[in-house]
């Protein structure tokens, strides 16, 4: 199973200990054309830090939606999953879960054609949330009770490559910069005794291919993918080629030019065929290098990069293309703290990094903390134990929002 943390340990020390078995160029790359010393090391640093949240992402998916015995299978690609429960210490793929909204959970494939997404009407009383967010790790869009309202609607989520015109009877159009994009439904539950109610509302979020929702017939299937197995091994060993594999499903933008055009060179992008295994041992050991520096550079930003207040650090790291603007180094540390995290319009971010009690808005939840490695908790006891830090809520509420 891939732990939480597996991605974010290691990576570079594992890169540079790496099998020395005599090994041939990347796609024929010729000695000539491979930078030298120091710029392959910065091109590996770089490359991690841009890196990090994509191959993060990936092997989320993985887990989710395409090894079945994962331990942690949610669905095939474009079939919604509902949690009617709470994220517990055993919901590992993803770092910091929340743990007062129950998930539904859904990974679209938009090769072949969009995906309509339905939401039900939802009572005004009952926050609920449907983030979009593709494999860069952009959060593109959002429908649910403050993006859109609590009316019942449908939304078509399309691919980067689709070009076409809004369906009768769709509210709003979203286009994902990646062919696969992860769909995160978060629905309020107001005490232990409201589970029913959410199942009720998560029973009426509904998802169907477009040509599904206009009874046509359906466009030819896109192509079988051999995903490559993830676990926290390999991820480890070969980082560089888990990231070769996921930007074949993923444009580049233009603020990603330079760092594709940089990554080309040691041989990762489309048209290539990276294979960290079949490098000479001096090229592992620059990659080794920068990944490690890579590695060091996000967590120092991660430490630093959010604002004081009060003794909480507040700070908000996620948003969509626009928001990071190539900043690469802010969208890995916003993946190591909390792949999937909200908007800043959507929740407030803050923690404690002493006992790593991490609050959302009005919301106690934990991340790693000792009450979540209580075995079997209940709902119940989980509230009671959010209850119990009551104080430490209004100290953060009155941070974020002093009088």
């Amino acid at each position: 199973m891939l732990t939480k943390r597996d991605l974010l340990r290691s990576a570079a020390l594992a890169a540079i200990t790496a099998t020395t078995a005599k090994s041939v160029p990347v796609s024929a790359q010729t000695k000539a054309e491979w930078p030298n010393l120091f710029e392959a090391k910065t091109i590996a640093e770089e490359g991690f830090i841009y890196g990090l949240p994509i191959v993060m992402n990936y092997a989320v998916m993985y887990e989710y939606s395409v090894d079945k015995n994962s331990g942690q299978y949610k669905a095939p690609f474009n079939q919604i999953h509902n949690e009617a429960r709470v994220f517990t210490y055993k919901d590992t793929a993803v770092i910091t879960p929340n743990s007062d909204t129950p998930y539904s959970i859904l990974w679209l494939d938009l090769r072949a054609e969009p995906i309509v997404l339905s939401v039900p009407a939802v009572d005004k009383s009952r926050y609920y949330s449907v983030m979009l967010c593709d494999g860069n790790t952009f959060n593109y869009g959002y429908v649910g009770s403050r993006a859109t309202g609590s009316e019942a609607g449908d939304y078509m989520v399309v691919g980067p490559d689709w070009k076409g015109a809004t369906p009768p009877g769709i509210k709003k159009v979203f286009q994902s910069s990646t062919q696969f994009s992860a769909v995160a439904y978060r629905t309020q539950l107001f005490n232990s005794a409201d589970m029913p109610n959410v199942e009720k509302v998560q029973a009426g979020y509904k998802v169907q291919p477009l040509s599904a929702s206009l009874k046509q017939p359906a466009p030819p299937a896109a192509a079988a993918v051999d995903f490559p197995k993830a676990n926290a091994e390999l991820v480890k060993k070969n980082f560089f080629d888990y990231l070769d594999f996921a930007l074949q499903f993923a444009p580049a933008g233009p603020e990603e030019r330079v760092i594709r055009e940089k990554l080309a060179r040691i041989g990762v992008g489309p048209g290539r065929t990276f294979d960290f295994k079949d490098l000479p041992l001096t090229h592992k050991i620059e990659i080794g290098l920068g990944m490690k520096d890579g590695e060091e550079k996000v967590e120092k930003y991660l430490a630093s990069g959010q604002k004081d207040v009060n003794g909480w650090k507040i700070g908000s790291l996620f948003g969509d293309r626009q928001f990071y603007s190539g900043d690469w180094l802010k969208r890995a540390a916003a993946a190591k703290g909390g792949i999937y995290g909200n908007d800043a319009v959507e929740a407030v971010y803050g923690t404690i990094p002493a006992c790593e009690r991490v609050l959302v808005g009005d919301h106690v939840r934990r991340q790693d903390a000792i009450a979540d490695r209580k075995p079997n908790q209940s709902v119940s006891d989980q509230f009671a134990d959010a209850a119990g830090h009551e104080n430490e809520r209004r100290r953060f509420v009155d941070a974020v929002h002093p009088e």
